[in-house]
C-alpha cells in the first residue's frame, strides 16, 4: 500500500493509504482473485492488484467487474462471453482495457453483459452485448468486444451514466436525460414499450427539470431532481418503483411518499430499490424474497419502507447486488449486509440469506479501534467505500493510523462522497 491525499468536500486534504477487499461469487473470476479453487468467498479477502492504491470507482455486472483508477485507466475481470471485459486477456485477474488508453476515464458502469465508461470530456464509450441496442451504436449486432464511442452523444457532455441489465441512462451537464436499450417494461421512460431502442433518446417528459442523479435496476429506472423529487419508471412487478402499485410505468412518475424525505442517493438491485436520505436513513421497496429489503421478512413492499434495524445509525453509503444490499455506517466502522447469501455475498462466513442487516466480518476497525474479528492484531484498516453488483462485493480501505487527527474530516468526506460525485460528474 502507498500513501495518498484525498480532497474532502470542504476542500481539505486527508492522507489515506488504500487497499481493497472482496467477497461473494467468483466462479467467473469476477472478484479478480486469479485462478483460485474457491468459487465463493464467504468473508472479505484482500485483493492483490498493481494499482490497488489508485482505485477510483468499481462497477459490477452480473458476472463481471470493471474499475477505473485515479489516473483514468480501466481494468476488468470476469465473464467475457459477449466481450464485456473490453479485452481478450486473463479473465480471472484485473487486466487493463487497452482500448481506452488514449482517454482519461472518470467513471464506469456495468449492465448484465455490457459495460460503459465516461472520459473527462463527457464522451461515452460502450462495449459488450448489443442484442437489445444497449450499446447505443444504432444497431443490435451480437457484440462489440472493445470500447467504442457512442457517436450520437458526442455533442453532449455526459456527467453520469447508469446501466440496467439491458438498458442505459446518461445524464448531461445541462440536465438532459437520454435512455436506450431494452424497453420491454418501459424502463426507458419514453411512454411506450418495445424490444429495443438502439440510439440514445431524450426522455422528453423530464426536460426542463434540473436533475441531480440517475439510477437503474434490472429493468427499472430512477431520477432525482436537485430539489429532491424522486421519479421512477419501468418494471414494477414487485413494487420496486415505490409507487404503491404493481403496474409497469412507461413514463417517469413521482414518488409522492418520498416528497418530505430528502433522498440523496438511490441504489437498485434486480427487482428492488434502496433509498438513502440526507440524514442517513435507509428505505427499501420491491422484491423481498431473499431478504434484500432488510425488514425481517421475505415479503414484497410496494411503498418505500424504512429499515428499522438501521435506525439509530447514520448510513452514508448504500449499494446493491442482484439480490443483496450493503450499507456503510462509518461512525461504527461497520458494513452491514442483507439479502441473498448463497454465494457468500453477505460476508458472514456462511451461505445463508438474511432478512435483517448483518455485520460483514471484515478485518477492519471502528473509529475507536475496536475490531470485528477476534484475531485481528495486524490490521488497522478502516472502510472508505463500498461497491456491489451481481453476487459480488468490494470495499476500499485506508490505514487508521493515517487518519489520526483527521477523523472529523474523514467523516465529513464520507458523508459528502455522493455529493462530490455529482459535482464532479463522476
Amino acid at each position: 500500500m502507498s500513501s495518498l491525499e484525498e480532497e474532502t468536500e470542504d476542500g481539505s486534504l486527508v492522507p489515506v493509504s488504500l487497499g481493497m477487499f472482496c467477497w461473494g461469487n467468483t466462479a467467473n473470476g469476477e472478484l479478480g482473485l486469479g485462478g483460485i479453487e474457491d468459487h465463493q468467498i464467504l468473508m472479505p479477502r484482500e485483493l492483490s492488484f498493481q494499482d490497488v492504491d489508485q482505485v477510483q470507482h468499481v462497477a459490477c455486472g452480473k458476472y463481471h467487474t470493471v474499475l477505473v483508477t485515479r489516473s483514468g485507466s480501466v481494468f476488468s475481470c470476469g465473464s467475457n462471453d459477449y466481450g464485456q471485459l473490453g479485452h481478450e486477456k486473463h479473465q480471472k485477474r484485473l487486466e487493463k482495457v487497452d482500448g481506452l488508453d488514449a482517454y482519461n476515464v472518470r467513471s464506469v458502469a456495468c449492465g448484465e453483459f455490457h459495460s460503459m465508461a465516461i472520459n473527462e470530456w463527457g464522451q461515452v464509450f460502450s462495449w459488450g452485448c448489443a442484442h437489445f441496442g444497449q450499446l447505443g451504436h444504432g444497431n443490435c449486432d451480437q457484440e462489440v468486444r472493445s470500447p467504442k464511442i457512442i457517436r450520437s452523444l458526442a455533442t453532449n457532455f455526459v456527467v453520469q451514466i447508469s446501466c440496467g441489465y439491458r438498458h442505459c441512462l446518461a445524464l448531461t451537464n445541462n440536465g438532459q436525460l437520454f435512455s436506450w436499450g431494452n424497453n420491454d417494461h418501459g424502463q426507458l421512460g419514453l411512454g411506450n414499450k418495445s424490444e429495443s431502442v438502439a440510439n440514445p433518446t431524450l426522455v422528453k417528459s423530464l426536460s426542463g427539470l434540473p436533475l441531480a442523479f440517475i439510477a437503474s435496476g434490472g429493468s427499472h429506472s430512477f431520477a432525482v431532481s436537485k430539489s429532491g423529487a424522486v421519479f421512477g419508471w419501468g418494471k414494477n412487478t414487485y413494487g420496486q418503483l415505490g409507487l404503491n402499485s404493481e403496474t409497469d410505468h412507461f413514463f417517469p412518475a413521482q414518488l409522492k411518499t418520498m416528497r418530505s424525505i430528502r433522498v440523496k442517493y438511490i441504489a437498485c438491485g434486480e427487482d428492488f430499490s434502496v433509498f438513502l436520505t440526507q440524514d442517513g436513513g435507509v428505505f427499501t421497496c420491491g422484491a423481498g424474497q431473499s431478504g434484500q429489503l432488510g425488514h425481517g421478512s421475505t415479503s414484497n413492499e410496494i411503498l418505500p419502507r424504512k429499515v428499522l434495524e438501521l435506525m439509530g445509525t447514520t448510513v452514508t453509503q448504500i449499494c446493491c447486488g442482484r439480490r443483496h444490499t450493503l450499507a456503510l455506517v462509518p461512525s461504527r466502522g461497520r458494513v452491514y449486509a442483507f439479502g441473498l447469501g448463497g454465494a457468500g455475498q453477505l460476508g458472514s462466513r456462511a451461505r445463508l440469506n438474511s432478512s435483517t442487516p448483518q455485520v460483514v466480518v471484515g478485518p477492519w476497525l471502528s473509529p475507536s479501534g475496536v475490531s470485528i474479528l477476534e484475531k485481528n492484531n495486524n490490521s488497522d484498516y478502516v472502510v472508505r467505500r463500498i461497491y456491489a453488483g451481481g453476487d459480488q462485493c468490494f470495499v476500499t480501505v485506508s490505514r487508521q493510523k493515517m487518519m489520526t487527527g483527521c477523523r472529523t474530516t474523514y467523516h465529513q468526506w464520507t458523508c459528502g462522497y455522493w455529493t462530490m460525485l455529482l459535482r464532479s460528474g463522476r
